[in-house]
């Protein structure tokens, strides 16, 4: 279907498209997911074959497929599935299947434990809690997943339930790319929780499922688990910090400024009510991001500064190099280059010891920045370049980094005249329109104009009336007087 009278009707037209074949895809695999933590083994291999169908270059739906069929015991499938995905991913991509992909190759059916008590049951869960935080990811998972079997054994329902939190909670937030592991536990203990009528544990279950949509960019679904996890809360103060941070994050990735800011600040409200000194920061880090977003760069520098402080108080070294970075970006913003990058080395070399590959990339985008703003402007399109690499090196990437920092090859590109620029700029409008990341579908239209491309100065106009956003507003108004600058990077 065209309407060739209005090419920002067709532009507006594609975006809403795209953005319901996500939103098909997200549908499907959770259904799949779902179908796993029932074991209706038969039924999610066709929702997997249909999503993976859907996006074969997607490594979590491939990861899912092949661990369906190895749960089923159908293991030639299960090998016909992987060989098809690592010959895909090689003739496409040029590199083979990543961690996610060949861990659910090595899946295996469980096999029946021994009876064991309450006492014993929670010694594995806490022994497994402390090897994970020690960093013995494999050994850690492993203990865990026989807490589970063991609970399962027993009929401890509490303990069915705690156990398969636990297991994702390390799933999740290990830096393995296991977030799909994750999920099936989640489920599994989302179902069981749900049966037994035990409200805290079913919202549990559903903050960290929004949790990992948010990350996976499926906002709509993510948007349903964390209001229902608020609505489950029922007053604690240390759930209702955890929901708000999320659902936060989530309307900040959508450009829906307004909202988000009321929840952080919500949620920075009840983490100081929980004593949750990280869950503070993290708010904290969402509402200095927003104000870096908005051109607020003394606001972006106090909050971002408070994120870093609550960290540092806390011990959370893992998390600082996110409000570090952001916090360099406003300093670059305001014209301190040489702060700005001694700010970013310091994150870089924190996320690298970490092994964090947003961090890493959040981190190499500013370092890029700065290259280019020393005049230094093949070595600042290097960088760019590595740190999409390093963001999306795992399966499980935070998807609006990705948006981030395509953004910033754009603006590059455009200022340099680089070959690469229009496909950057046809990337970035994908993902922004499949996911719903308004700002950045507004801002990939912007650069789209910018290279004379039709309709896209009209549509970024007409998409951008709901954003409240002044910086967004600066740029927008300077398309209307035909002075057309190129995009600035936020801040």
């Amino acid at each position: 279907m065209t309407f060739r009278a209005s090419a920002a009707y067709e532009i507006w037209l594609l975006a809403q498209q795209r953005h319901l074949t996500a939103a098909s895809e997200a549908i499907l695999h959770e259904a799949a997911v779902r179908s796993l933590a029932r074991g209706e083994w038969q039924e999610a291999i066709s929702y997997a074959s249909r999503v993976a169908a859907m996006s074969p270059l997607d490594e979590n739906h491939q990861a899912l497929l092949i661990r369906l069929y190895r749960l089923a015991g159908d293991d030639d499938a299960a090998e016909r599935a992987f060989a098809a995905c690592a010959s895909l991913f090689q003739s496409e991509l040029g590199t083979p299947p990543g961690p996610a992909v060949l861990a659910a190759r090595r899946t295996s059916r469980p096999n029946p434990l021994a009876e064991a008590d309450d006492a014993t049951i929670e010694a594995i869960i806490e022994a497994g809690t402390a090897a994970m935080g020690a960093g013995a990811l494999e050994a850690g998972i492993r203990s865990l997943q026989t807490a589970t079997r063991l609970a399962d054994g027993a009929r401890k329902t509490r303990l069915r339930v705690r156990s398969r939190l636990v297991l994702a909670e390390a799933l999740v937030h290990a830096l393995g790319g296991l977030d799909e592991e994750g999920l099936a536990s989640l489920y599994e203990a989302d179902e069981i929780a749900v049966a037994h009528q035990l409200t805290d544990a079913v919202a549990a279950a559903r903050a960290e499922l929004g949790y990992v949509d948010f990350l996976r960019a499926r906002y709509d679904r993510a948007l349903v688990w964390l209001n229902d996890a608020l609505r489950l809360a029922d007053g604690s103060p240390a759930m209702t910090a955890k929901a708000t941070t999320y659902l936060g994050s989530v309307e900040s990735d959508r450009a829906n400024y307004g909202p988000a800011r009321l929840l952080l600040e919500q949620a920075v409200h009840h983490a100081r009510m929980a004593g949750d000194p990280r869950r503070e920061a993290f708010a904290q880090s969402m509402l200095g991001r927003i104000s870096l977003l908005s051109g607020d760069l003394g606001g972006a520098s106090e909050k971002l500064s408070t994120s870093i402080a609550l960290a540092q108080q806390d011990h959370w070294l893992s998390f600082l190099p996110w409000p570090q970075a952001l916090l360099g970006e406003a300093t670059l913003a305001a014209g301190d280059v040489g702060t700005a990058a001694e700010v970013f080395d310091q994150a870089f070399a924190r996320a690298c010891q970490l092994g964090d590959p947003c961090w890493e990339g959040i981190a190499a985008r500013g370092l890029a920045l700065v290259a280019e703003a020393d005049g230094e402007v093949s070595r600042g399109f290097d960088l760019l370049a590595e740190s999409r690499a390093r963001a999306n090196r795992l399966a499980d990437p935070y998807v609006w980094l990705d948006g981030h920092i395509l953004d910033a090859q754009c603006i590059l590109g455009l200022r340099h005249g680089h070959p690469e620029t229009g496909a950057w700029v046809e990337d970035l409008r994908q993902l922004a329109s499949r996911t719903g990341m308004r700002e950045l579908v507004v801002r990939s239209l912007l650069h789209g104009a910018s290279l004379g491309q039709e309709g896209d100065g009209e549509a970024a106009v007409l998409l951008a009336r709901d954003i409240d956003n002044p910086a967004l507003t600066v740029l927008l108004d300077a398309r209307r007087s035909s002075t057309t600058p190129s995009p600035q990077p936020p801040g």
